[in-house]
């Protein structure tokens, strides 16, 4: 390890990383950590973590003021890439391509950490074919005071639907207030498949404990933990495990056996215990890659539900509109069915209104309290899920939306649509 004025030089693996501005603080408020304890971390737990990430092309999530700033996303490579990196060239919906980093080893990890990569964004491909995926991704997703013993309790109904369908659940804390699951499947599936059979999965999943889950797409009718089938659609990812999350607490996405879900606590697992329970117990998920499984039975179960009526499901608004999808309009927004003979009962519209819109939660959340105050009645009225936070995802940023469900509040006294306060849609231009 040798210094310079500005950078530390790491060592690793007969590569040299160059961590500059090591001492710049990236968790301050309740913990402190810096860019080099970060790196020190990552490299405490390079095995776990880069059994989530190896051979895989990877999207840079970028804290460049570290956990308390803004982050963005990177998709092409640095122009500075190291010549021991490598790329791989994706394709995305929207017709462009892009040059992404692939990291195979310590080295390649610690680089990407020092340009604030917190937390790692695998896509569920493997570089060698990027077109069928070798994971299926469950993510659930609570909804606004749901208690983290729900879900548990879904994660373990995720559990047996996947042992029916013959296939094997590797649980993890989300690092938030969620969980995923991954199950390594055989690569014979494109992403439509895959998807296709994540939400066959989620549905069934939703019959079997309807009073927790939700396979709805649009906030408005989620209640419980909503089982996120889109994660699965081609060109998203999620924080994958060991992934440093920015919470005040340097929270983890720690992996799991499914035996300590029933009892386990995200706060547990943080930057600071990690490395010891790694020591420990080692990588909990690391018979993974040896548990390929098929999606037949989960893509049989999707035939049925078809054939019962259930079509397609919304898709994220930046892919293209799909065959059989059902409409991509939030209910509040659909315009009434015209009347025809045997229709099905048009989707109910909910009274919906937008309260703020900023690049910060914090502000966001603010806004909603100024709110609150103006309209004390309605805001009585609330249930704890009429308020949706919804995290808005540009090319690049991510910004935050706060809209209100008055549902729970008589017409009389339901407030009107006002100007947002505050109105900082970054991906609006004109304002």
């Amino acid at each position: 390890m040798k210094k310079d004025d500005e950078a530390e030089i790491l060592s690793i693996e007969g590569h040299e990383v160059r961590v500059t501005h090591p001492e710049k603080l990236y968790f301050s408020k309740q913990v402190t950590v810096s860019k080099l304890d970060l790196v020190r971390y990552y490299l405490a737990v390079a095995s776990g973590a880069l059994a989530g990430i190896k051979d895989r092309p990877i999207v840079l999530k970028r804290f460049v003021n570290g956990a308390e700033g803004e982050a963005f996303y990177q998709k092409r490579a640095p122009s500075d890439l190291p010549a021991w990196l490598r790329t791989v060239t994706l394709s995305f919906p929207s017709g462009r391509t892009a040059e992404e980093v692939v990291v195979d080893d310590a080295a390649g990890l610690a680089w990407i950490v020092n340009l604030g990569c917190m937390e790692l964004h695998p896509h569920a491909v493997r570089s060698g074919d990027l077109e069928h995926p070798d994971e299926l991704r469950v993510d659930l997703d609570p909804g606004p005071g749901v208690a983290w013993e729900d879900v548990r309790l879904v994660a373990l109904e995720v559990k047996s639907v996947l042992e029916d369908a013959g296939l094997v659940g590797w649980p993890k804390t989300s690092g938030s207030r969620g969980m995923h699951i991954n199950v390594r499947i055989e690569q014979r599936w494109s992403f439509l498949e895959v998807r296709r059979a994540a939400l066959a999965l989620s549905r069934e999943v939703e019959r079997r404990v309807p009073a927790l889950a939700s396979s709805k797409w649009w906030k408005e009718e989620r209640h419980g933990v909503f089982l996120d089938y889109n994660q699965n659609a081609k060109d998203r990812t999620t924080a994958s495990a060991y992934s440093v999350r920015p919470l005040p607490d340097a929270r983890v996405s720690a992996p799991v056996n499914w035996e300590e879900v029933p009892n386990c606590e995200p706060a547990d697992f943080t930057l600071f215990t990690m490395p010891q329970r790694f020591i420990n117990i080692g990588d909990p998920h690391v018979e993974m890659d040896v548990t390929i499984g098929s999606l037949d039975r989960l893509l049989e179960l999707a035939v049925r539900d078809e054939a019962e009526g259930l079509g397609d499901a919304p898709w994220p608004p930046h892919f293209r509109k799909m065959e059989g999808e059902a409409p991509r309009v939030s209910p509040s927004r659909a315009k009434p069915a015209a009347k025809k003979p045997s229709v099905k009962t048009p989707r109910s519209k909910m009274p919906l209104i937008i309260i703020a819109n900023s690049p910060s939660e914090e502000a966001a959340k603010q806004g909603l309290e100024r709110w609150k105050g103006k309209h004390p009645e309605a805001a009585a009225l609330l249930a704890v899920d009429d308020v949706l936070v919804d995290r808005m995802r540009g090319r690049s940023t991510i910004w935050f939306r706060i809209r209100v469900n008055l549902r729970h509040v008589p017409e009389d006294l339901r407030p009107p649509q006002e100007t947002p306060d505050p109105d900082d849609d970054p991906t609006r231009v004109n304002k």
